[in-house]
């Protein structure tokens, strides 16, 4: 469902300033995987599904999704097959539109726009179920303007906004990461439930240790912009927290871990 062939990105290129990115990474997705991505600051989790959104160009290689040669395609048509939920709770939404304003815009990822009614009563009552499976009675407040809800109401909204038209492949950058624990917790296991349900093909990068090994059927760790572990199904529910730090020290040559892995386990 999704392949990263030998993408490479330097950031700053024949400066100074030059930053290797991305080097030479190689990934493939199949249909239905959930993969967690974790490691230090700087090891490239973001930049990689920077790359798969379309927010740059890498410099080699190639990312497919279900066939679809995404290399050198802009992030806008992209969107039509990718779903996306952002670390800031303020992305992803608009604050100054209503819940159901901000669903029928997803709704119509990819579509040519008219001036015809926003919203048909059908798509009303769709939304209407669609937020009452989160259970934050949300479905009561389809006309209230997003930016009263809160950090995690704004998060789990967009997780939905994200997967009503279900996307070939969702990424989660960090999703949970500005939210308290008890909220964090909530969103984590609604998303759970949105990609089961829909067995969505998804990667969601994280810093806590705990929620690389307890979610998803399959954890790659980064460092430098290689992927240096990568392990799945029985072996990956073996884990715990200090085998973990013990492959990324041996992984990366350095006995200490990032301060952020350390932090959050």
């Amino acid at each position: 469902m999704l392949e990263l062939k030998n993408i490479s990105k330097t950031f700053n290129k024949g400066t100074i300033n030059a930053k290797l990115a991305l080097d030479n990474l190689s990934l493939t997705l199949n249909d239905g995987d959930f993969v967690t991505v974790i490691g230090g600051n700087g090891a490239g989790k973001s930049t990689m599904l920077n790359a798969i959104a379309g927010v740059f160009f890498v410099d080699e290689g190639t990312i497919k999704a279900d066939d679809v040669d995404l290399t050198n395609m802009p992030d806008y048509k992209r969107a039509t097959m990718l779903g996306r939920v952002f670390q800031d709770p303020m992305k992803g939404t608009n604050p100054n539109m209503m819940i159901e304003e901000n669903m029928a815009l997803a709704l119509r990822r990819g579509q040519r726009r008219g001036l015809k009614w926003g919203i048909t009563k059908d798509e009303r009552e769709m939304f209407y179920q669609a937020l009452k499976g989160l259970n934050l009675g949300l479905e009561d407040r389809l006309t209230t303007k997003v930016g009263l809800l809160s950090g995690g109401q704004r998060q789990a909204l967009t997780l939905l906004m994200a997967t009503l038209k279900k996307p070939k492949v969702l990424l989660l950058d960090e999703h949970t990461a500005a939210l308290d624990p008890k909220t964090a917790e909530k969103v984590l296991a609604m998303s759970d439930k949105v990609v089961s349900e829909n067995n969505l093909t998804t990667m969601m990068v994280t810093h806590n240790m705990r929620d690389a090994i307890a979610h998803g059927n399959r954890l790659i760790m980064m460092d430098a912009g290689h992927i240096v572990v990568d392990i799945s199904g029985d072996d990956k529910k073996k884990l715990t927290v200090p085998d973990l730090l013990d492959m990324f020290s041996k992984a990366s040559g350095s006995t200490e871990a990032n301060d952020a892995m350390l932090l959050s386990k």
